[in-house]
C-alpha cells in the first residue's frame, strides 16, 4: 500500500470543494426523504442550495439529547437512520442507540490506522470493548480495511493481556491511551516479551505528553484518533504529529458553544460534524466537544482542513477512561442520598494514568457505600472524600477536570 490510504487525502482545496458541492445536496436530500427524523428540521430546505460550509451553517443543529429523546417514541434509532436495516445496534450511556453496518469501514478508521503505519500483516490487539459500546467493532472493522489480523482481546484481565501480547505477537494496540501502559507494566513484572510491538492507535480519553513518552521510550509510535461512536472517525493524528486531520468522510464546523453560529478561524468553539453516511447520515451533529482549526496543511501530505484536537467539553462533561462524566450523572449522585447536598467531580491524572475523586457535602453517610453507588451510576471507580455542608466552590462547576491537555 502506498503512503496514502487513498487519493482523497491529497486533493487540493478546489477538489475537495467541488466534491462537497455535488454530495452535500444529495446528502441532504437523502436524509430529507429517507430519515423521517428529519422531517420536521429539513421540511423548508431545499438541498441544492447546500453547497458549502456557508449555506451548510443555516441548517439547524442536531443534539444527541434529540436523538435520545427520539428514540423513546420512534425506537430503536429515533428516525434518524436512512438505510434498509442495520447490521448491529450498540448503546452509548444515556443510554441512546447507535447503529452500525458490516461489510465496510463503516466508522471510517481505516484511513486513521493506515495514517499510523499500520498494513497487512499486522496483528492488532484490540482493547476497546465488544460489550454494548461500538468500539471494538470500530476498530476491528479499520484493521479489516488495511487487511490486518485482529485478537479481540477486549477490556480487563491485564495478565491476560499481557501475555496474549507475547504469544500472538501483536505489532499493534489499539484502546484507550493508559490501558496499554498497564498491560506493558504487567508484562515487565512478569517477564514477557512485547519487544514485536511497534504501533498503538488510541482514543476515548486524553493521550497526554509523558504518556506518548514512555511508549515513544519502548520503541511505540502511539497516534490518536478523534472518534465517536455516532460519527465515526472526525479527525486523527499522522506521523507528523501536528494537529489532527479532518476525516475526508465528514465535514467539520466550530461554532460558539449552544449555538451554530462559526467562530472566526483559530477561536475554540464547539465541533459540529456533518457525516457523509447514507447509511446513518448526522447533520450539524453537536458532539459537545471543544476545539479550534489549525491554519495550513500538514506536513505529511495530506492536504484537509487540522484541528488542535481535544480541548474540554462545552458542556462541563469530560472523558475518563473512555467513559464520559457528565453534569446529569452527577445529579444523580446527589439525588439519591437525603443526606447528601452537594458533589463535585474532580478529574486527575497522574503518570497518564486518569483518576477520579468525589467530594460530597453530606451530613452523614458511609464513604464505601456511596463509592459504590457512584460506581454504579460513573461505571467508574472513584476516591470518595465526605466534607462539610459548604465547603465545595459555589462556582457552579460540578466536573473539575484538572489534566493538562497541552
Amino acid at each position: 500500500m502506498s503512503e496514502f490510504f487513498d487519493a482523497l487525502e491529497t486533493r487540493s482545496a478546489d477538489a475537495r470543494a467541488a466534491a462537497t458541492a455535488r454530495d452535500l445536496p444529495a446528502l441532504i436530500a437523502h436524509a430529507k426523504t429517507a430519515a423521517i427524523g428529519y422531517a420536521s428540521a429539513l421540511a423548508d430546505v431545499d438541498p441544492a442550495a447546500i453547497t458549502g460550509a456557508a449555506a451548510l451553517a443555516t441548517l439547524p443543529v442536531l443534539r444527541k439529547s434529540e436523538i435520545g429523546a427520539a428514540q423513546t417514541s420512534i425506537p430503536p434509532l429515533g428516525g434518524y437512520f436512512a438505510g434498509d436495516a442495520p447490521h448491529h445496534l450498540f448503546q452509548s450511556p444515556g443510554p441512546i442507540y447507535e447503529p452500525g453496518m458490516r461489510g465496510s469501514d463503516f466508522w471510517r478508521l481505516g484511513r486513521f490506522l493506515h495514517a499510523a503505519g499500520l498494513r497487512r500483516g499486522d496483528v492488532v490487539q484490540n482493547c476497546f470493548s465488544y460489550h454494548f459500546t461500538p468500539a471494538g467493532m470500530m476498530f476491528d472493522n479499520a484493521a479489516a480495511a488495511i487487511g490486518a489480523t485482529v485478537f479481540p482481546a477486549g477490556v480487563g484481565q491485564t495478565e491476560l493481556q499481557a501475555a496474549a501480547l507475547a504469544h500472538i505477537g501483536a505489532t499493534a494496540y489499539a484502546g484507550t491511551p493508559d490501558f496499554l501502559k498497564v498491560i506493558l507494566e504487567k508484562a515487565d513484572e512478569l517477564g514477557v516479551d512485547t519487544s514485536a510491538l511497534k504501533h498503538a492507535v488510541v482514543g476515548g480519553g486524553p493521550l497526554f505528553p509523558q504518556l506518548r513518552d514512555f511508549y515513544t521510550d519502548r520503541g511505540i509510535s502511539c497516534l490518536q484518533c478523534y472518534a465517536t461512536a455516532d460519527l465515526g472517525n472526525i479527525a486523527y493524528e499522522s506521523a507528523a504529529m501536528e494537529g489532527m486531520i479532518v476525516d475526508e468522510g465528514v465535514i467539520v464546523e466550530i461554532v460558539t458553544p449552544g449555538t451554530g453560529t462559526p467562530v472566526a478561524p483559530g477561536e475554540l468553539g464547539e465541533v459540529l460534524v456533518t457525516t457523509f453516511n447514507n447509511d446513518y447520515p448526522l447533520i450539524r451533529f453537536a458532539t459537545g466537544d471543544i476545539s479550534a482549526v489549525l491554519p495550513g496543511e500538514s506536513p505529511c501530505g495530506r492536504t484537509n482542513a487540522r484541528i488542535v484536537g481535544w480541548r474540554g467539553r462545552a458542556d462541563q462533561a469530560t472523558k475518563v477512561k473512555g467513559m464520559f462524566v457528565r453534569p446529569e450523572q452527577v445529579a444523580q449522585i446527589v439525588a439519591r442520598h437525603d443526606t447528601v447536598r452537594k458533589a463535585r467531580v474532580t478529574v486527575t491524572a497522574e503518570d497518564g494514568i486518569d483518576a477520579l475523586h468525589v467530594a460530597l457535602e453530606a451530613t452523614d453517610g458511609d464513604a464505601a457505600a456511596f463509592a459504590a453507588d457512584i460506581r454504579e451510576i460513573l461505571k467508574l471507580r472513584a476516591a470518595v472524600d465526605i466534607v462539610a455542608p459548604g465547603s465545595l466552590p459555589n462556582d457552579g462547576k460540578v466536573i473539575d477536570d484538572q489534566r493538562d491537555f497541552s
